[in-house]
């Protein structure tokens, strides 16, 4: 009785394994400040739209000409696409003004998504921090 016990327990938990993932999702809240924005001009160097955020990649020059890699943080992919914004409305080589959400650690080159305005004009809109809270 017991080796059969320790079986389907063993089972059991190599069956929930997947699951932990999912466990260690965190709040948008917890990690951006949604009180404090920045923006900068960017040249989109990487996009990686995967889940549980897609990631966005730009390229900054600073009143130097000097050049340093941001990361912005966007919502989940399904959640976007719902919400009309969809990847191929972005490119690698695009210059645009991106705005964004500080990381609460001080993290200097690190925002959440909020707008991202392209030379065109047009425009995308990630909502704010608290519109994401929930939907993650």
């Amino acid at each position: 009785m017991t080796r059969r016990f320790l079986h389907g327990f063993g089972v059991m938990v190599l069956a929930l394994l997947p699951a932990i993932p999912v466990l260690a999702h965190h709040s948008v809240t917890a990690e951006f400040d949604s009180s404090k924005s920045f923006t900068v001009k960017a040249t989109i160097t990487k996009i990686e739209w995967v889940n549980p955020h897609i990631y966005m990649y730009a390229d900054v020059k600073d009143d130097n000409g000097n050049v340093t890699n941001y990361s912005f943080e966007g919502g989940p992919p399904g959640n976007l696409r719902r919400s009309g914004i969809l990847k191929t409305m972005f490119n690698v080589g695009d210059v645009v003004t991106i705005e964004a959400y500080i990381a609460k650690d001080g993290s200097r080159h690190l925002g959440l998504l909020h707008a991202i305005h392209s030379a065109d004009g047009h425009q995308v809109f990630f909502g704010r921090a608290e519109d994401s809270e929930g939907k993650n």
